[in-house]
């Protein structure tokens, strides 16, 4: 097991492509915290799922737009475990409209959660991972943020915010034993994308050349070779799983 007797905290993990991640870290030994907001009981399903592994997984509750309420998180996970290893910032939220419609609240929001709280949640766990001179951290960007698309020009801006903040996060920690990538996804099976119209969902599929979209076991395979002894050389980086969408 590639991750044994490491810890981590997967922001937004009680579904989806965070939910894959945890899991995928727990499978190769790694203990899990399963942060969300308000989603408790998909959360403790993930809980239970990684502690049937035979792995520690705690439910660690926090709105990581909130720098406070972020803290507080940091301080009681930090209990629980003792430390911290692998921090990976997923929690992310879509609010899409055109930007003439596009109201002040929409594009606040989704750069609070998906911008902010990679800021937030970074600052909480960074000054531990200095001290045990040790951290993987992880952030979750988007093909969006690398290509832009209609109607999410704020979640294409808070994503290339975060892949600039990764680049830049990485060449000041890249000597003291902390490496921070950024895994970038492509259309994804999710609810999100489960929730696309048919017709939306087959345009979609033209324009991958695989012709499918992505498994969250796929990213989350990608996570665990970025925090592992494997991606131990590897920092600054952007990993674009998105079927050839982009290149």
């Amino acid at each position: 097991m590639k991750l044994k007797g490491r810890t981590a905290l997967v922001t937004g993990a009680s579904r989806g492509i965070g939910r894959a991640i945890a899991l995928a870290l727990a499978e190769e030994g790694a203990e899990v915290a399963i942060n969300y907001v308000s989603s408790e009981a998909p959360a403790k399903d993930v809980a239970e799922q990684i502690q049937k592994m035979g792995r520690r997984a705690i439910l660690a509750r926090a709105d990581v737009s909130d720098f406070p309420d972020t803290f507080r998180m940091a301080q009681e996970v930090l209990k629980e475990f003792g430390h911290l290893d692998i921090l990976v910032n997923n929690a992310g939220i879509n609010s899409d409209k055109t930007f003439v419609k596009m109201d002040h609240a929409s594009w606040r929001k989704v750069l609070a959660i998906n911008l902010d709280g990679v800021f937030n949640c970074t600052k909480v766990f960074i000054d531990q991972m200095l001290k045990q001179s040790f951290g993987r951290i992880v952030n979750i960007t988007s093909v969006i943020g690398q290509i832009g698309n209609f109607g999410q020009a704020n979640y294409a801006a808070s994503k290339a915010g975060v892949a600039a903040f990764t680049k830049s996060l990485a060449k000041e920690l890249a000597g003291k034993g902390i490496t921070v990538n950024a895994v970038a996804p492509g259309f994804i099976e999710t609810e999100m994308v489960a929730a696309i119209p048919e017709k939306v969902r087959q345009r979609l599929l033209d324009q991958i050349p695989l012709k499918r979209f992505g498994r969250g076991d796929e990213v989350g395979r990608a996570v665990v070779y970025l925090v592992s002894s494997d991606g131990d050389y590897i920092t600054g980086a952007e990993l674009s799983l998105n079927g050839g969408l982009f290149m």
